[in-house]
């Protein structure tokens, strides 16, 4: 199929698994039969943050293990993987707290990147070990690192309130960003209202293509996260902040190949990830302390559908989460907030 003939999602799905197989080139060649024996759901994105911690992985061995050093990383055996044992993995647990990589740049490892990257490896080893090519499996004796739960961060509603009206009057912005500002202030303000107003990921904001949307039926059709399609409904604010984008996008001329894409960059392409960060970045720094990411966004569009729902079943719906248990971990504090306030509610006696 013509790369033209591609939507964004595919385009991108492309560029990934190319991506990866360039990744998988400079690991052990026995490693590919486990990224083929991957479930099909899981997206090449996260294919390929399981390929970068095998390779943190398969640089530390070839470090500390002077067997491993007689190779080249890609000409390792898989007998290599027996010869590792529990305390090996403890000790490269410890070493992911501070290590240099090969750019000689330091990288920096808390108690979430350790888990994910033992995660990893923990699956990786658990393939060979139930296909019985190895008969060992020391990452599954290590315990995962202890998570401390963090606050969910996410605007308050006098915060959303002053946000947007910033974003339409360009309050508080340089003047080099002012200039900028006349050109995108319409579009800048459809695209925070839509991330506020659904919840959607930064990932499919920027995927949106003009026939997405259903101005009638007041919804939008999404990709989630997993490669399945989604329907997001949205409401009157949402609704008039994009239609009037609509307007004004009628009359750009797109660069070929983003003539589909609602939100174009000023260089007429289609906006990247990168670029709506930086721009929820620049508004969001005048209103709020708090560090807040477009991810930010979302949380609070979450929080609000709770606290005026209760329904952490409908949340994780509309959010997207496949798994509700992931949509109750996150919104766990709120959910006593709410048993709080209905002990508060129920009088004994009257005053």
């Amino acid at each position: 199929m013509n790369n033209n003939n591609l939507n964004y999602h595919d385009k991108l799905n492309r560029e990934n698994v190319e991506k990866l197989r360039g990744i998988l080139d400079t690991l052990p060649k026995f490693c590919k039969a486990y990224f083929r024996g991957m479930n099909d759901t899981i997206s090449s994105r996260t294919k390929i943050a399981y390929a970068y911690d095998l390779r943190v992985f398969f640089e530390y061995i070839m470090k500390n293990n002077s067997y491993c050093r007689e190779y080249k990383m890609t000409e390792l055996p898989m007998e290599v993987l027996d010869m590792i044992g529990r305390e090996d993995i403890e000790e490269y647990l410890e070493y992911l707290s501070l290590y240099k990589n090969g750019e000689n740049e330091e990288i920096v490892n808390d108690e979430r990147g350790k888990s994910r990257k033992l995660a990893s490896l923990r699956s990786f080893y658990n393939y060979y070990f139930r296909n019985e090519l190895i008969s060992t499996n020391p990452p599954a004796l290590v315990p995962m690192p202890k998570l401390h739960e963090k606050e969910i961060i996410r605007l308050e509603p006098d915060e959303v309130a002053d946000l947007l009206d910033r974003v339409e009057a360009g309050t508080d912005l340089t003047k080099k960003q002012l200039n900028y500002h006349n050109k995108t202030v319409v579009r800048d303000t459809a695209l925070l209202t839509l991330l506020l107003g659904t919840g959607i990921r930064v990932s499919e904001c920027v995927g949106l293509d003009i026939d997405d949307i259903d101005w009638k039926n007041d919804r939008i059709k999404v990709r989630r996260k997993g490669g399945y399609e989604d329907v997001v409904y949205f409401g009157n604010e949402v609704h008039d902040a994009m239609a009037s984008y609509m307007e004004e996008r009628k009359r750009i001329i797109p660069v070929d190949g983003h003539e589909d894409a609602f939100f174009l960059s000023l260089q007429n392409k289609r906006i990247s990830v990168r670029a709506v960060e930086n721009l929820v970045k620049k508004y969001a720094s005048a209103v709020s302390l708090k560090k807040i990411t477009p991810h930010k966004l979302r949380s609070t569009f979450g929080t609000n559908l709770y606290q005026e729902t209760g329904d952490i079943y409908l949340v994780a719906d509309v959010l997207g989460h496949k798994d509700v248990n992931t949509t109750r971990k996150h919104y766990a504090a709120m959910k006593d907030e709410h048993k709080r306030r209905a002990a508060r509610s129920i009088k004994l006696r009257e005053d």
